[in-house]
């Protein structure tokens, strides 16, 4: 069994209700979610005429590979009606591979860590609420450092899910 932490996001249509589906169908696909973050209210990032974003990250157990894994969150994401029309636009759901244990993986297909999880709040607010001293196989740093060094990007902690 492996650890994976995934970032979940979604800013259109029931986005809670969104998020909470993609949690319960990633259990379908093979992983046990073992922690769940608080839910982040965020603001949009690289395309800023959108609606806010809800995200929060998870941590599950799975004895997926690296790239079965992608192609079961992207199974997902079709299910949802995610549909890629406008890059960084809105979307129904958004799931991220942030962590494969403390594997580094750089492909065509797939970059583990992801490759900008550390300017984004959105991510590192809610892996340093549930494993704050987690550390990126890449710079070595805890969750709790990486948060406490990045500034910008409105994120506002909403609630704990169950």
């Amino acid at each position: 069994m492996k650890t994976v932490y995934l970032g979940l996001g979604a800013n259109l249509g029931a986005r809670e209700q969104a998020l909470e589906t993609a949690r319960r169908l990633l259990e379908r696909e093979g992983l046990r979610i073992r922690r769940v973050s608080s839910l982040y209210e965020t603001e949009p990032m690289e395309l800023a005429s959108q609606p806010w974003f809800l995200n929060q990250v998870v941590e599950a157990e799975t004895t997926l590979f690296p790239l079965q894994l992608l192609s079961r969150i992207h199974r997902i994401e079709i299910e949802m009606g995610r549909k890629r029309i406008v890059a960084k636009g809105p979307r129904t759901i958004d799931i991220d591979i942030l962590f494969y244990g403390r594997f580094t993986i750089d492909s065509p297909k797939l970059s583990v860590p992801h490759p900008r999880f550390r300017e984004r709040r959105f991510v590192l607010a809610p892996m340093a609420e549930i494993a704050p001293d987690f550390r990126d196989p890449v710079s070595r740093k805890s969750m709790r450092e990486l948060l406490a060094a990045l500034s910008g990007q409105t994120v506002r902690k909403l609630a704990v899910t169950t």
